[in-house]
């Protein structure tokens, strides 16, 4: 039997402190290094303690059955998944263990010889262009089971270290393609888009069991006023939403009158309660919009990632006199402000081919307004960011 792992190092309780007070309104203190920390950093793990970010990585992993973060080398407290469980929902140990000892090949799980990996492996990320909003896609991938290590090769070989493999327990004979963080317009610039078109020619296939999901920094948003506003767009234009995005999937990206009400939760850093919902709110360092249809097409696989990107910088100057006067929650006055935006061309073809893209000639003195920025020139439609409040007309 494997020894009782060690435990936790604790630094001694200061005496004249509680380690479960708070030391301020917007401090807590972690229960593991006795540190203050801001308390948008601590997470409230399935024991009831309070944890750092930077403790919560060293010592703690997420179950995937309730997104609850437990101590490593320990059964999930609310009992959803035994402790060093192998399932393909589970973590596994991506330290420098995980690989041999000659430091070539994989040993993160059975079956896996560095090429496609668990779908718990998680190495180390490499960020790319200019931050701080980065984003991740995952393109999953249906591949003809004679040719499956063959295709699997193609997508290493051109990604290189951009990206790797990993298995994915939705699809019977494929893999997911997972990126490092990119910067949106590194991503259109450098992603390497054929390889989409060349394994269509190999045989792979997008089918009703595969999807896009694009993850995005939480660090990228400006306040927790901007995720609200954020979720709340893409809750309240439900229905566009979907047809842009080629499915409806309850099963692996619901939409739930739950996770609507509990956006200003979320956006205060609530984690929810399992990771198959339209924006995934369980990972700690990124959000997951996991709304779209499965693609080859470069220009669909853009589409989706300019439209994460372009909601994003959308809503994060919205302000009430937009969403009152200037009709900013809807629909057509989003697509009429992606046509302003030269950076979101895969975008706003999609929207036209759609028919959704209203032309912002006829949206009047209320229209859009000129605005600065990056290459991509985010535009906001100016006054004041609005502030989240169910009972305002921003919710």
């Amino acid at each position: 039997m494997a020894p009782s792992p060690a435990p936790i190092p604790l630094l001694p309780p200061s005496p004249d402190s509680d380690p479960s007070t708070t030391t301020s309104t917007d401090t807590a203190t972690c229960q593991c290094c006795r540190h203050p920390a801001p308390r948008s950093r601590t997470v409230v793990t399935a024991e009831g303690s309070t944890v750092c970010h930077t403790c919560l990585r060293a010592w703690y992993w997420m179950c995937p059955g309730c997104c609850q973060w437990n101590r490593d080398a320990t059964a999930c407290r609310n009992g959803c998944h035994p402790a060093n469980c192998r399932c393909t929902a589970c973590p596994v140990d991506t330290d420098d263990d995980a690989y041999d000892d000659d430091g070539v090949g994989c040993d993160c799980g059975d079956g896996c010889d560095g090429l496609v990996h668990d779908y718990g492996y998680k190495p180390w990320p490499v960020f790319h262009g200019d931050g701080p909003t980065f984003f991740g896609p995952e393109i999953e991938v249906a591949a003809p089971d004679h040719r499956w290590r063959s295709c699997a090769q193609l997508a290493q070989s051109r990604l290189g270290a951009l990206g790797y493999l990993k298995q994915d327990s939705s699809i019977a004979s494929g893999f997911e393609i997972v990126t490092h963080p990119m910067a949106y317009d590194w991503a259109i610039a450098h992603f390497p888009w054929t390889l989409l078109d060349h394994l269509r020619q190999a045989g792979c296939q997008a089918t009703s069991d595969t999807g896009i999901h694009i993850h995005v920094s939480r660090a990228g948003f400006g306040s927790a006023g901007h995720v609200y506003r954020w979720i709340m767009f893409i809750h309240r234009n439900r229905a566009q939403v979907i047809a842009l995005a080629g499915r409806s999937s309850p099963q692996w990206a619901a939409f739930t009158a739950d996770d609507r009400r509990a956006a200003k939760d979320h956006a205060k850093g609530a984690h929810g309660p399992n990771r198959f919902r339209a924006i995934n709110t369980c990972n700690h360092d990124t959000f997951e919009l996991r709304i779209f249809a499965g693609s080859l097409d470069a220009d669909r696989v853009q589409a989706a990632l300019a439209f994460t990107a372009a909601t994003v910088e959308y809503t994060r100057g919205l302000t009430i006199a937009d969403i009152t006067g200037r009709s900013g929650w809807t629909w057509a006055r989003f697509a009429a402000w992606t046509a302003t935006q030269p950076g979101y061309r895969p975008l706003t073809r999609r929207l036209r081919a759609l028919g959704h893209l209203t032309d912002p000639g006829h949206l009047g003195d209320s229209g859009l307004r000129d605005g600065v920025g990056g290459p991509i020139q985010h535009t906001s439609m100016g006054g004041q960011p609005c502030a989240y409040s169910p009972s305002s007309p921003t919710a």
